[in-house]
């Protein structure tokens, strides 16, 4: 299983932004597809934003497209979730988690956990005033 480890969660105010971070040793992000989840208390984890292998291709929900950019930064081996205006209901745990490459991150793409195998611990982020 690979590790994951995110970062860069806090507190912000409504139409605020932070810029989460999905890292990794041992192992190339680029070769594989990436996602960032969320889940907030009581309800389902669900997916936010997917990045292929080799950044071939990138899907956001549509609660979040417009607002956030996903994108790789291959000479840090890292994978980045901007999140731009804020919202409360932007408050979860967020998540990334590596899937095979031959997963397929396009508009059409549905979300699912099961897809991906390996999972990061998650990092809180708070949108409140």
């Amino acid at each position: 299983q690979l590790q994951l480890v995110e970062s860069g969660g806090g507190l912000v105010q409504p139409g605020g932004s932070l810029r989460l971070s999905c890292g990794a040793s041992g192992f190339t992000l680029d070769y594989y597809t990436i996602g960032w989840f969320r889940q907030a208390p009581g309800k389902e984890r669900e997916g936010v934003s997917c990045i292929s292998s080799s950044s071939r291709s990138t899907n956001y929900a549509d609660s979040v497209k417009g607002r956030f950019t996903i994108s790789r930064d291959n000479a840090g081996n890292m994978v980045y979730l901007q999140m731009d205006t804020l919202k409360p209901e932007d408050t979860a745990v967020y998540y990334c988690a590596a899937a095979d490459p031959m997963l397929f991150c396009d508009d059409s793409y549905h979300y699912s956990p099961l897809d991906f195998s390996s999972w990061g611990q998650g990092t809180q982020v708070t949108v409140s005033s």
